[in-house]
């Protein structure tokens, strides 16, 4: 009996470290689980989804305040309409002519804006490449493709020319051989020969 007792003893005692040992595992899991942080894919999923819904909705009211922007904008430009339909000849006229004015000094601005525009795009060009100077960075300029097959064609060409064996060669005229040709040539070749005597 003591043996068994001793036996029971022995088997708490096994049982108690397992158990400790368990309990230990327990919290280093869970110590684990709570140094991944708080955010868990889950938790990152639904945060994605809020920050896009908030985003689409930022975008949505900016584009709605520059819609709004653009036709106060518009409005105050071009003015409200005139009524043209219950106005006289004399009001008419007016009115052409306050519209033609307001064109003219729109058309005006344009023109201003314009060259305010090229005079700016000019001085950004000049500044740019004062910049690239001081740098020593220059613009590669483009070059143009060029085969080079081309270029040693056109020099094989040029060799080709320096050796034209044809022109080096001594025409030869096909003559018929009758003897009335050959008598005409041999009195001009005698008269030559005779001459140079």
């Amino acid at each position: 009996m003591a043996d068994d007792e001793a036996k029971k003893a022995k088997q708490a005692e096994i049982e108690r470290k397992r158990a400790e040992v368990r309990k230990r595992m327990e919290e280093a899991s869970k110590a684990k689980k709570a140094k991944k942080g708080f955010m868990t894919p889950e938790r990152k999923k639904k945060l994605r989804l809020l920050l896009r819904k908030k985003a689409a909705e930022e975008l949505k009211k900016e584009q709605e305040r520059k819609a709004a922007e653009r036709r106060r904008i518009i409005e105050e430009r071009c003015g409200k309409p005139k009524n043209i339909e219950d106005a006289n000849e004399d009001q008419l006229k007016d009115i052409v002519k306050e519209y033609y004015n307001r064109m003219y000094t729109c058309e005006g601005q344009k023109w201003d804006l314009e060259y305010e525009v090229r005079k700016r795009d000019w001085e950004i060009s000049d500044l740019n490449a004062q910049v690239n100077d001081l740098r020593g960075k220059f613009v590669k300029p483009t070059l143009k493709k060029v085969s080079k097959y081309e270029n040693k064609f056109a020099k094989l060409q040029k060799k080709a020319a320096e050796f034209n064996f044809r022109n080096q060669l001594k025409v030869v005229k096909k003559k018929e051989f009758t003897l009335e040709e050959e008598d005409k040539e041999a009195k001009k070749s005698e008269k030559a020969d005779w001459q140079k005597k």
